[in-house]
């Protein structure tokens, strides 16, 4: 069931969100060849405490750290582990937060140091699909109109796009209704409604959208082992429009990127703090 959230639930969804744009953010910099993955997971947790939440992840379903942490094939679900991250690598940071009752979840592809311009462009193209998505994330539309808009746009340069995990509805629970693949067809899926709240995360591969589980029982990769990318946006509907209750923002402000990316999908600009 859809549930429509009221404006004060909005609010509280939001700033368990904004607490995971800034935990991306202060991680922003800390990306870097050396580095290892359970050093990001400890420095997250630590983060996300201080701003007086819980880490979304750690427990839920006996995930056993706070990030989800997926590099280069890895497509989601990676475990943070001890071995440094090398030059040309990426890596998707899976984040979540809970705070006064309700989560936060979004997850950012980062490039460790210098990346092949093929995988560049695999970042840029699986990023820009989020929002073609999210464009098509308004009153009157369904599930299959943002599948089939973002299944259109990272197809048409080549890449797959996986299908056994998708997006979802996010409040009082992590995962709620509705699913929200990546792939579809237009006007079929459940209909969107006022004051909804989704996480909208196009997960493409640069080969084929097979996908298979390690035998750790969470991290999933890519059948060919070929890259992977993975964004991830909160969103409400909301005067019939979408609204982004997260943001890359803190990331772009650590790594001096200048963006208007997200502009449409604001009301008022953004003020940023860490």
């Amino acid at each position: 069931m859809i549930i429509s959230r009221t404006k004060e639930e909005i609010e509280l969804i939001r700033e368990s969100a904004l607490i995971v744009s800034k935990t991306l953010g202060m991680l922003a910099t800390e990306v870097k060849p050396g580095v290892t993955s359970l050093y990001l997971d400890k420095l997250a947790e630590e983060f996300i405490r201080d701003h007086g939440a819980h880490p979304g992840f750690l427990g839920m379903y006996d995930f056993p750290n706070s990030l989800c942490m997926s590099p280069n094939e890895q497509v989601v679900h990676g475990i943070p582990n001890d071995t440094p991250l090398e030059e040309g690598d990426i890596i998707s940071i899976d984040c979540g937060a809970y705070k006064n009752g309700y989560y936060g979840d979004h997850a950012y592809t980062f490039a460790v140091g210098t990346i092949d311009p093929e995988v560049e462009k695999l970042l840029q193209v699986t990023k820009e699909s989020l929002y073609v998505g999210i464009r098509e994330f308004k009153l009157g539309s369904r599930v299959g109109d943002v599948g089939y808009a973002i299944q259109n746009y990272t197809e048409s340069h080549g890449y797959g796009v996986v299908r056994e995990l998708v997006g979802h509805g996010v409040g009082e629970k992590m995962h709620e209704d509705p699913e929200m693949p990546n792939y579809g067809r237009r006007g079929r899926g459940k209909k969107f409604i006022e004051g909804m709240v989704v996480a909208i995360e196009p997960m493409i591969n640069l080969g084929t959208h097979r996908i298979r589980q390690l035998k750790d029982g969470w991290t999933i990769k890519t059948a060919d082992n070929k890259p992977s990318a993975h964004f991830e946006h909160n969103v409400a509907l909301v005067d019939g429009k979408p609204e982004l209750l997260s943001t890359f923002h803190y990331i772009y402000q650590a790594l001096g990127i200048e963006s208007t990316e997200e502009d449409e999908f604001r009301r008022e600009k953004l003020e940023l703090d860490l």
